[in-house]
């Protein structure tokens, strides 16, 4: 299973929401924080097309903007288990 990045900023409470949720079910990712990282931020502006977090780039598909309602289907469409 290839990891997913998951693009953070830092007193988000989606993206602790998001942290929690895939900490949780244990699935694997790579926590990548935006909050004073100029590259990181714009490497996400670049996949998504918005500054919002959380965001998630899973092998080239991309969630942007979401919580776990938005999650969940996307995680079945990846073909995890939740």
């Amino acid at each position: 299973m290839i990891k997913p990045a998951l693009y953070v900023k830092t007193g988000c409470p989606w993206c602790e929401e998001v942290l929690d949720y895939l900490d949780a079910h244990r699935i694997a990712y790579e926590k990548i924080t935006v909050s004073g990282d100029r590259a990181a931020m714009q490497t996400m502006i670049e996949l998504s097309g918005q500054g919002k977090a959380p965001t998630m780039d899973w092998d080239g598909d991309v969630l942007a903007d979401f919580g776990v309602d938005e999650l969940v289907p996307f995680l079945r469409k990846k073909g995890v288990a939740v």
